[in-house]
Parts: C-alpha cells; sequence; structure tokens
C-alpha cells in the first residue's frame, strides 16, 4: 500500500514523527525526522540519483552520505524547496550491492515536518541510468571557450602537456552552479580549442575540500612512482588550509591521495601550490601563495613530497588591495638578446585596476631559492597588470609545454559577479589560450605580452567583410559580422592625425560595446554599460581601460567575439582587455569612426569562426 505523508502528517500532528515507507519515487525512499532532517534511503539500482536544485536559496543543505553505516562523504546541494531550476547528478552506482543513506539537513526554517515534507526536492529525487548533459544555454554557453559540461567552475589548476596532449583541471562544483564541494574537475585537447569532459579526478576528503594546485609529469622519477608519472599538489582546505599530494600513473586521469598527507603545513593560510623543475639548480622549485599576508613563499624540494621553505617575496610591494592568490614563475627570454628575465605571476582578488579580481605580474631574477623584482629608477617596484579587462582570473601556465612555450589559461569571470550572472545550466568559462613573452616599451621598460596562441588561427573561417587603405573619418563606416556574432576581427589603424578613433559592435536592440584609442594618451577604453544585461550586479557595467604602450599611433587589434565574451588583443598582446557580455540579440555591426582629423583603416577582415 502506498501512502500519502502529507495526509498521514495532518492526521498524526506536526513534527512529532518519522514517517518510513514514503517513497519520492521508485528505489528511493523519504523518512523525514524533523524540521530540518531526512533521511533518503536509496534502494533501486541505477547509475545516478538526481538532485532536484533551486539555485534562489542562500544555503546549502548538508548532506552526509552513509554507505553501510559508515560516513562515506559529505556534500553540499541548495536541494529545491518551491521550484526545481535544474537537476544535478550523484553518482549511486559505485554503491550498488551496499546498503545507501542520505542524511540530509536543511538550514531553512521549517515550521512542522509537514512543511518540510512538502519541499519539491524529495519528489524530484529519481534514479537514472544517465543525466542529460545536452546544452541548454545556446543563448550565453560559448562556443570555441571550454566550459564545464554543468555546474560551476573557477579556477584553471593543475596543468600539464604530455603526449601531444593538454590536460586542463578545473575547480568545480558537481552538485551546483554556485561555489561549493571544491572538486578537480578534467578536461583534455590536443588543440587548445576542441575539449573532451573526463571523470573528475581529485575529490574532497577528510582534509577537506580540493582548492587550486599544480601538476607535473616526473621524468626522471624523483618522486618515486615512475618515470613520467603525474604528480599533483593541491590545497586541502578544511578548518585550516595545507599543502596535499597524489599522484597518477595513467596520465591523470585517475590520482591516489598520498596517505601521508598534508605535506606542507604552515601557522597561517596558504593555498595554490605551484611547482617546476628548475634545470639550473637540479631540484623542484614551489611557490605557494601566503594569501593574507599579501606574499609569496618559494620553497626547494628533491623528490616533491619534502619541501624546504627559502624565502618569501612581496610583502607591501604590488596591489596589496585583496589576499594573493595562484601565482606562477618562470623563465622569459628577452627578445632580441640572448638574457632572459623570471616573472612572478601574482592573482589578486579584490584590488583589480577596474575593481574585483585580477592578474598582476613582477619580472626580475630568481636563483632557485629567491626571487626579486625590478625596481623603477626611483628603486620602487612597480605594479603591472596582464589584463586590463575585468574578467581574467588566476591565469596560471601549462607545465611541460611544447617548445619551450608559456601557454596560459585563466578563469573568463570576476569575484564580484561571478555567481550572479545569467547562466544557470553552467557557470564560467575559460579565456582563450595565450602565449606569454616579454617585450620592451617605447621608454624601455620590460613588460609582458598575452599573444593569441598560434592555435587560435585555426578557427578562423571565410571572411565576412573587409576593408584596406581607407579613411575612417567623422561619418559612420559599417561592417557586416556574422548573424550568430561568434567571429574573429583582424584590424590595423594609424591614427596620428586623429584625436579619438571609435569601434563599436552593435545589435539591432540597440546594445553596444564601445572601444575607443585615444591618441593623445595611447590608451584604448572598453565601455560594456550597454552591452545587453547588465542588471544583476551592480558592479558589472563598466569601463576598463588600458595603455598600448606605444607611442607611433598605429595599432593592430585581434577581436574575438563568441557569445558571452570579447577578448581584445592589442599589439600582439601587448595589451589585452577579456571581458564577458551578454546581449539580448548577437551584436552584428562593426562601426567605425574617428574625432579631430582622420585616421586610416590599414586593413580589415572579420573572419566567420570554423566550429
Amino acid at each position: 500500500m502506498k501512502f500519502n505523508h502529507k495526509l498521514l502528517m495532518t492526521a498524526f500532528g506536526i513534527g512529532m514523527f518519522s514517517f518510513p515507507g514514503l517513497h519520492a519515487a521508485d528505489g528511493v525512499e523519504v523518512n523525514h525526522l524533523g524540521t530540518n532532517n531526512t533521511l533518503v534511503r536509496v534502494k533501486g539500482e541505477g547509475k545516478y540519483l538526481i538532485l532536484p536544485i533551486q539555485e534562489t536559496f542562500e544555503d546549502d543543505a548538508k548532506i552526509n552520505v552513509l554507505v553501510d553505516g559508515k560516513l562515506e562523504e559529505t556534500i553540499y546541494a541548495r536541494l529545491a524547496k518551491t521550484k526545481t531550476d535544474y537537476t544535478v547528478p550523484y553518482d549511486i552506482s559505485k554503491y550498488a550491492g551496499k546498503n545507501l543513506v542520505l542524511d540530509i539537513v536543511t538550514p531553512q526554517g521549517r515550521n512542522s515536518v509537514r512543511d518540510a515534507a512538502d519541499d519539491v526536492c524529495w519528489e524530484g529525487m529519481i534514479i537514472s541510468d544517465t543525466f542529460d548533459t545536452t546544452n541548454t544555454e545556446t543563448k550565453y554557453r560559448p562556443a570555441y571557450h571550454h566550459t564545464p559540461l554543468y555546474g560551476w567552475m573557477n579556477d584553471p589548476n593543475g596543468m600539464f602537456y604530455k603526449d601531444g596532449v593538454w590536460h586542463l583541471y578545473y575547480q568545480k562544483n558537481p552538485y551546483g552552479s554556485k561555489w561549493q564541494n571544491m572538486t578537480w574537475g578534467h578536461s583534455t585537447s590536443t588543440d587548445l580549442i576542441n575539449w573532451e569532459h573526463l571523470p573528475d579526478a581529485i575529490k574532497p576528503d577528510g582534509l577537506g575540500a580540493i582548492f587550486s594546485g599544480s601538476a607535473v609529469v616526473d621524468h626522471n622519477n624523483t618522486a618515486g612512482y615512475g618515470e613520467d608519472a603525474v604528480i599533483a599538489l593541491f590545497t586541502s582546505a578544511g578548518t585550516s588550509q595545507m599543502q596535499s599530494f597524489a599522484h597518477s600513473n595513467d596520465d591523470g586521469l585517475t590520482f591516489e591521495v598520498y596517505p601521508g598527507n598534508p605535506i606542507i603545513t604552515l601557522d597561517t593560510e596558504a593555498r595554490d601550490p605551484n611547482m617546476f623543475w628548475n634545470e639550473k639548480t637540479g631540484e623542484w622549485n614551489l611557490i605557494l601563495a601566503h594569501a593574507l599576508e599579501k606574499e609569496m613563499l618559494i620553497f626547494t624540494s628533491p623528490d616533491l613530497k619534502n619541501w624546504t621553505l627559502q624565502s618569501a617575496f612581496g610583502k607591501n610591494l604590488g596591489a596589496q588591495e585583496g589576499v594573493w592568490e595562484c601565482p606562477d614563475l618562470f623563465e622569459l627570454q628577452i627578445p632580441g638578446t640572448d638574457k632572459t628575465k623570471w616573472v612572478l605571476i601574482s592573482n589578486i582578488n579584490p584590488g583589480g585596476p577596474f575593481g574585483g579580481s585580477a592578474v598582476q605580474y613582477f619580472i626580475g631574477d630568481f636563483d632557485g631559492k629567491t626571487f626579486v623584482s625590478d625596481t623603477n629608477p626611483d628603486g620602487t617596484v612597480p605594479t603591472k597588470w596582464l589584463d586590463y579587462g575585468k574578467d581574467n582570473y588566476a591565469l596560471v601556465s601549462w607545465s611541460n609545454a611544447p617548445d619551450n612555450r608559456r601557454t596560459t589559461v585563466g578563469w573568463m569571470s570576476n569575484w564580484q559577479y561571478a555567481a550572479d550572472v545569467p547562466t544557470m545550466q553552467f557557470r564560467s568559462a575559460n579565456t582563450l589560450p595565450r602565449d606569454l613573452q616579454l617585450f620592451t616599451s617605447p621608454e624601455g621598460e620590460l613588460y609582458v605580452a598575452s599573444v593569441p596562441s598560434p592555435e587560435l588561427d585555426k578557427l578562423r573561417g571565410k571572411v565576412i567583410d573587409k576593408a584596406s587603405d581607407k579613411n575612417i573619418g567623422n561619418h559612420v563606416s559599417n561592417y557586416k559580422l556574422p548573424a550568430d556574432g561568434i567571429c574573429e576581427i583582424d584590424l590595423t589603424f594609424e591614427a596620428t592625425n586623429a584625436d579619438v578613433v571609435t569601434f563599436t559592435l552593435s545589435n539591432n536592440k540597440g546594445e553596444k560595446v564601445v572601444m575607443k584609442y585615444d591618441a593623445k594618451n595611447r590608451t584604448m577604453s572598453f565601455d560594456r554599460r550597454e552591452s545587453g544585461i547588465v542588471d544583476f550586479n551592480q558592479k558589472f557595467p563598466a569601463i576598463t581601460v588600458s595603455p598600448t604602450f606605444e607611442n607611433s599611433g598605429k595599432v593592430n587589434l585581434r577581436v574575438f567575439v563568441d557569445r558571452s565574451s570579447i577578448e581584445l588583443f592589442g599589439n600582439n598582446g601587448q595589451f589585452v582587455m577579456t571581458n564577458l557580455v551578454f546581449p539580448n540579440e548577437p551584436y552584428t555591426t562593426l562601426s567605425m569612426e574617428s574625432k579631430n582629423g582622420d585616421a586610416r583603416l590599414q586593413d580589415l577582415k572579420v573572419y566567420e569562426v570554423k566550429l
């Protein structure tokens, strides 16, 4: 006999009984124990238990997963109360033949057990052999950027290259589209454009959630797990933050967590270990973000497990408004010479040039133990930004990249509004890949250029519109973009006789992005205040401005437009702005004009993107 649990609770009173035998669906038994505690017994067989999620809740339900009476893991999810926004899968196949119980504590206030039983999540929990990951958000899911199949994504981490494959791990929430349950998601690519989604690689354990870290190919078997074993270091984030170790003998598909974790503990918060083999010193280096102290710690090791603290860098240097996170340290050649410099990346949140999170860097020298930054003529250490947009954060590089390349990718969002952007099946994308190179400004200062990686050239399809050797006057010249707005724009202009040159992307609704080159101040600005949907967070509408690091008035722009992002690379990546946009319909027109004199458009091509 199947009971109506709502009628039972009405008959027997409020909050006094557990109601066994009440089925949300075949194979799922729901027992309400109190106003905020429910047991879900999984008795059926299948691959997934489907969990209904409602994002409007501010608090997560705590779900203790009990297997044969023992606590297996704890996850957190915003279980649906009044409506289901989307669903997420919980893998139950590994518990086949065992007694599986979910002990769920819901934080939302309830007046009675009856009220708790009314939550729509209980009826929506079903067992399924499949979970549909078909894209339901074609309006804003990028066409040629990496995104998670579903759920939340933030920092890229653990990136390495091996046997022709680029491995990208990332901070992931498998149980919702907001930050929680930090896990290493995993995708691979052979061309940095098309990505294959693989099973999650490292999951939370008894030491806490799995925060950012790095991975290397241990060519010389220094750690003792075999030649070319993949070694990962990451932050275990429980009550405190500590650094942990794992290894893989199947090219990073699965990892075995080291039973002696943690391998590094400090008395203050530190995270995001980034390690590399130092050929000059014959040992491993590790740079660790001493987050709240706003500095980086540098370690050495012979075997990737035993680390010695050698020095610290950054106290009272650079941008200091926010915490320092996601470090990187690498050597680049000075163009036209046989000399090199070291670059130290320090992602910071908040404190970016236009609010929220951003990527700062320092150029200097490193002897294997100590990093010393170059200084200005007055002895101060300059603050330098890798990207002058609002939406490039947690940028780090691939280990072991071919041809001595320093190839990077960032998280294309900003902590100010990342959880509020108008998507729900997934949240966040990665930037396009960029290869980092040094360049010298006209004033003789060294900077880092973010050059679009050469693999991106393969995206170029047919030319939609073009122009050459043409004046950009006070009148407006219009050029066509593809109907879906997805394109690359490559243009070169010279503005020696004009004060301002304006480039506008627009659609039929009057939504627009305005990019202006200021010849007098040698800056490029990007205005997204009228770009489409901008009211989901008051920090989103913004104008960003970048120096152009030139004094000739001649500028080349490569502008990559996707469904919800625009990445502008100037003069071979010497200045970059990465910004999200959410137009209600695609931008289909590029307009140009100049003021106070004519500029000359030397060349323009609008490329369709090959998908």
